[in-house]
């Protein structure tokens, strides 16, 4: 719920309740009353809080909880959690529905995979592509 994520966020970014109210022009009790769901900020209020935190109104609003896990905080614009997936002895895992809804993928679909030191990136083929000419495009014109 809306409250719980006020709290997460707040705490999360070191803020007090006074600082987050002087920030989006209310007073230290209305924002309280927020936390504890007494009453819920309007719009206007929403947007201003989801800016100052880095996310999204729909994220704000929105409690996510995860088996192990508990409830967690809502990310930052752009970044998503679409739960977990287990890897079957083959190695392959099913992406979650939200997940592929989101990006477009389908069932046959390529995709490189990718990695840094703590995970792994699915990347469409075509996108990936598409961008490795243009970087080389851009290499070769400035030689």
């Amino acid at each position: 719920m809306l409250k719980d994520n006020l709290v997460m966020l707040r705490k999360m970014h070191g803020y007090s309740q006074e600082e987050i109210a002087e920030k989006i022009g209310i007073s230290r009790q209305a924002y309280a009353k927020w936390e504890k769901g007494e009453t819920i900020p309007d719009v206007e209020k929403c947007s201003q809080l989801a800016e100052l935190y880095g996310t999204s109104i729909d994220s704000l609003i929105r409690t996510t909880e995860y088996e192990g896990l508990g409830m967690i905080p809502p990310g930052p614009k752009g970044k998503n959690f679409w739960g977990s997936v287990t890897i079957n002895d083959r190695g392959q895992i099913v992406i979650p529905k939200g997940a592929r809804d989101k990006f477009g993928l389908t069932g046959g679909q390529r995709l490189i995979v990718a990695s840094d030191e703590v995970g792994v990136a699915l990347i469409p083929a075509e996108q990936f592509e598409e961008n490795m000419y243009k970087a080389m495009e851009m290499f070769r014109s400035q030689k």
